[in-house]
């Protein structure tokens, strides 16, 4: 079986549980659409669950709607800067932050120019962490409905996992966060809270996560 997703920034730990997996299609041939996963993650920090949003260059007026491959980053300000130092607020005493830390700092040492491309790195320096082979595959086309991989392998469609206003039934096991005591557990954060929190054991809690939510 394998599973159609969109490459998002720093997916979060539903997500990752998929990728993990490597049997995912990343669907880069549909239109870019706004409150969504696309551009945006959520982490832990000492005032709870905070957003991360990337700024993106809107296309406006005739030329209306633009594929999502060919989002251009806005960096007119320095917003790498500011992620990371977020990140490095947030996870710095996490038992990890530090074994990850020269792994995850280049991504925002680099200018990027698309979207697209900056979460696809996001994902494969994860993978990389995780020591795990990152699936290749990609649409060549976008389609509304599975017509299109009905030949082949059994094809799940999780797109609508970029949705963030679309709550999913997920049941996740917890573990010890940051600022678990103060917060409380917080689901379903990016893949960073699991890895600077869990290091090594990201893997196994990921590949023990049930699945069942792709179905609901």
């Amino acid at each position: 079986m394998q599973t159609l997703l969109h490459p998002t920034y720093f997916p979060n730990i539903a997500a990752f549980a998929i990728i993990i997996g490597d049997k995912v299609i990343w669907e880069i041939e549909d239109n870019y659409q706004k409150q969504t996963y696309r551009n945006r993650c959520y982490i832990s920090t000492d005032q709870g669950k905070h957003m991360l949003t990337i700024p993106i260059k809107h296309v406006g007026g005739k030329e209306g709607r633009q594929k999502y491959k060919e989002v251009r980053l806005d960096n007119s300000y320095s917003w790498q800067r500011q992620h990371w130092r977020t990140l490095q607020t947030a996870y710095r005493t996490s038992p990890f932050f530090e074994y990850y830390e020269d792994d995850i700092a280049p991504l925002f040492e680099k200018e990027h120019l698309f979207l697209l491309d900056f979460n696809l790195k996001t994902i494969e320096t994860i993978c990389d962490c995780l020591q795990i082979k990152m699936s290749s595959k990609k649409t060549f086309t976008y389609q509304k409905s599975m017509e299109m991989l009905r030949q082949g392998p059994k094809t799940v469609d999780a797109r609508f996992l970029v949705n963030t206003k679309k709550e999913i039934q997920l049941v996740q096991e917890t573990y010890t966060q940051v600022f678990g005591n103060r917060h409380g557990f917080i689901k379903n954060l990016s893949v960073l809270d699991l890895l600077f929190n869990e290091g090594p054991h990201t893997t196994s809690f990921l590949k023990n996560q049930n699945l069942d939510f792709i179905y609901a």
